[in-house]
């Protein structure tokens, strides 16, 4: 009985202290870049762990660990790399539908270019 009670405790200990191995991004989090022209892009954690995707799915083969250490941009994703790899029109929504680019990029959250913003101003 005290074996049973310390593997559950064990077990509780380790899900809970490594969050990252059931979700996608710890729950209720959200990871951001600038997203170029089209806006900024954003990806939800919580929505890839409901369909069943863990850390494991995407790290470190897709993607290292570490925030800004992926160059993702468009070519490289409609190649198949980075969210390319199963954002490619078969598994989810591709990276080249113009119909879906909203699913990622918010254009009413553009970053500004600073040196656009000063030569704009002037």
């Amino acid at each position: 009985m005290a074996t049973a009670r310390i593997t559950f405790f064990l077990m509780f200990v380790f899900l809970f202290s490594v969050p990252c191995s059931t979700f996608a991004v710890a729950p209720g989090k959200t990871l951001t870049w600038q997203g170029g022209g089209q806006g900024i892009v954003t990806f939800e954690g919580d929505e890839h762990a409901h369909k069943g995707y863990a850390c494991g799915d995407c790290h470190p083969g897709l993607f290292m660990m570490k925030k800004n250490t992926a160059k993702m941009t468009m070519a490289a994703l409609n190649q198949g790399k980075y969210c390319g790899a199963c954002h490619n029109g078969k598994k989810a929504f591709g990276t080249d539908d113009p119909k879906h680019c909203h699913e990622c990029h918010d254009d009413n959250k553009k970053q500004h270019d600073t040196h656009k913003k000063k030569d704009h101003h002037d």
